[in-house]
């Protein structure tokens, strides 16, 4: 009995430490977010300026730790928004959508297995793009990064995602990559005087969830409270004398039931090789352990994150967005534009000069000079008259004009760009193709940085299938000429993650421009043989590059030999009663043919089967010459 005592003693002191650990390390954690919350609070105020003038509420300023409203001095004075960052906005991001490079991986060395697997790869890649609308979350990124200057694509692997296994009345999920956005308010770096990730020790992705999906995600019974997020309010007041309106703000709300949950990810060190993950929801540690995914260089653990901004900012973590470069002149063009207007009011409605007792005041106050108003002045007193306010002076007009020209200065979004119209009297292919390069220098820094974070999810989704991806799975892509092609693959399959780009500049690569560089190789006849005919596999891809993709759904003949010649390999087993031996047939192309088994057989591939294997190939080569050469073939039995 004394000794049962005993245990049970060391059990609850046991628990009793790792409580106290558990506490101390919540707290310690806690702490450590109000310290670097603290330190990017002026940058979090910027981004919220940014977006409120992008939505259109431009007359709010920074305040110490807030930002406030700009109320009106005088009950007359016009406070319009006259918003020209938002076509900016909109036309950066046009241009910038185009950037969507088409990923390759190259080869880890030139032998076959690796050139076999860096396809394989690229396919792999194709299909998750596709799977998982990348396109469609880099627009939503770039949304982000071009309206705070930074935004973040987190990549992990989630276990709930893939196909379902029903078995034993149980549902089993193989699990998939999954990327999403996290926007810069949810980030807090050790420093915000870090180059990029690479030089963060650690860094902390906080972020509101409710209660039940805690519950659900992490399996933590925490009670909810009201909570601090940001979120667009329309309820910002602004008009002019005759007339009122709201604009949209981006404000601080409370979000009730919400728990927030701590993610402090730390970089691998000497004395911890596989780096640290604690996750805090609310007061409760609901997990501590090593870094879960190896998506470094090497196989090394890393964070899940990858950084795209829209202007970098030497020596800072966060980017620039174009915006903070454009609230100034915003501001001055909204108080030239309302001073104006306030003129023009004074010039229409005027001011009424009265002798004092000539007339009743109380007749006149509210109304005023209406049309077809009778105005009684007592007899004998002077006339009441209208002031002269005289005309807009010319200082508005070239102010004006001189702060839109400085609007396209700032912000590299030229007339042309943003209006789609020509200068008059230009008219030169040449000249409006230059002008078109030189819009888009201004954007090469931007669009850089998104071909940049395109190239580190790709090679971040790799290493995630190579990590996790342990079984063979079934994946489909579309291949060349719009086939649907399916293939298996498992995380031992991909032996590079060299992720590289085909296209080089994609802002000048329009469907216009494409056409008009096809039709350029073709009249210089760099698409031709020697008897200047265009071969039929050229063909087809003249039709992809111009856009028509698959010319009426018709295959190319020679591709769909080559897929029969690698099916035929995967296949070139030795006969048995299952499975008969492979036989040319007389439409083959049996060039094609030979080649791709040959291939087979110099990379070594079909002697890693077996030597039965080796030999069935070799014979099946054997045949295909024998066709093509019209000779009759002798076997062992007629020698």
């Amino acid at each position: 009995m004394k000794k049962k005592g005993n245990e049970k003693i060391g059990k609850e002191r046991e628990k009793s430490i790792a409580e106290r650990f558990a506490e101390e390390l919540v707290e310690e954690i806690k702490e450590d977010f109000k310290e670097r919350q603290q330190a990017r609070r002026p940058y979090e105020l910027s981004w919220q300026l940014n977006m409120n003038f992008l939505a259109g509420n431009q007359y709010c300023s920074v305040a110490g730790d807030s930002l406030v409203e700009d109320e009106k001095t005088f009950e007359w004075q016009e406070k319009q928004v006259f918003n020209h960052i938002a076509p900016v906005y909109e036309t950066r991001l046009a241009k910038l959508s185009r950037v969507r490079p088409k990923m390759t991986v190259r080869p880890f060395t030139d032998e076959d297995k690796d050139v076999n697997s860096a396809k394989l790869a690229k396919k792999i890649l194709e299909s998750c793009s596709e799977k998982l609308s990348v396109n469609g979350i880099i627009d939503k990124g770039t949304m982000w990064s071009e309206a705070c200057g930074t935004v973040f694509y987190k990549i992990v692997w989630d276990k709930e995602k893939g196909v379902k296994i029903k078995s034993d009345d149980k549902v089993y999920t193989c699990g998939d990559v999954s990327v999403s956005v996290v926007p810069p308010f949810e980030i807090y770096p050790d420093s915000s005087v870090c180059a990029d990730l690479d030089e963060c020790k650690s860094i902390i992705h906080a972020k509101a969830y409710s209660s039940a999906e805690v519950k659900e995600i992490w399996g933590a019974d925490v009670k909810g409270e009201e909570l601090k997020v940001f979120s667009l309010d329309g309820g910002v007041s602004m008009g002019g004398r005759s007339y009122n309106k709201t604009a949209p703000g981006v404000t601080e709300q409370v979000k009730k039931d919400a728990v927030l949950v701590i993610e402090r990810y730390t970089r691998p060190t000497k004395q911890n090789p596989d780096g640290e993950l604690t996750v805090v929801a609310g007061d409760v540690l609901v997990y501590s352990g090593p870094l879960p995914y190896r998506n470094g260089t090497d196989g090394e653990r890393d964070f899940p994150f990858v950084r795209q901004v829209s202007i970098l900012w030497a020596g800072c973590f966060w980017g620039v967005s174009m915006i903070e470069r454009l609230v100034p002149l915003q501001r001055a063009y909204n108080a030239v534009k309302c001073r104006k207007h306030e003129f023009l009011n004074r010039i229409s409605m005027g001011v009424l000069a009265v002798e004092d007792g000539s007339i009743d005041t109380d007749l006149v106050d509210g109304e005023w000079l209406t049309p077809g108003k009778v105005l009684v002045y007592r007899q004998g007193a002077n006339l009441p008259r209208l002031l002269s306010s005289g005309s807009v002076p010319d200082d508005f007009n070239l102010e004006e004009q001189r702060l839109l020209a400085e609007f396209l200065q700032v912000s590299g979004v030229s007339e042309f760009m943003r209006n789609s119209k020509t200068q008059t009297g230009l008219t030169s292919g040449v000249a409006l193709q230059l002008l078109i390069e030189q819009d888009d220098t201004r954007l090469a820094v931007s669009a850089e940085q998104i071909r940049g974070a395109i190239k580190t999810v790709g090679q971040h989704i790799l290493r995630l299938y190579k990590q996790f991806a342990t079984a063979a799975r079934l994946e489909k892509v579309v291949g060349d000429n719009g086939s649907i092609e399916v293939f298996y693959f498992s995380g031992s399959d991909i032996s590079s993650d060299d992720v590289v780009f085909e296209t080089e500049n994609d802002l000048n690569e329009t469907p216009a421009s494409r056409k008009s560089m096809v039709m350029d190789l073709l009249n210089a006849g760099l698409l031709s043989d020697e008897t200047g005919r265009v071969s039929p596999t050229n063909k087809v891809k003249i039709l992809e590059m111009m856009g028509f993709g698959n010319w009426e759904t018709a295959q190319n003949l020679n591709q769909l030999h080559v897929k029969k010649a690698e099916r035929e390999n995967l296949r070139g087993l030795p006969a048995s009663d299952r499975r008969p031996d492979v036989v040319p047939l007389d439409i083959d192309n049996h060039e094609i043919h030979i080649d791709e088994h040959v291939r087979f057989v110099i990379s070594g591939q079909a002697a890693q089967t077996g030597r039965e294997t080796e030999e069935a190939v070799l014979k099946h080569i054997r045949l295909h010459k024998a066709m093509l050469s019209d000779l009759p073939l002798k076997t062992e039995e007629g020698a």
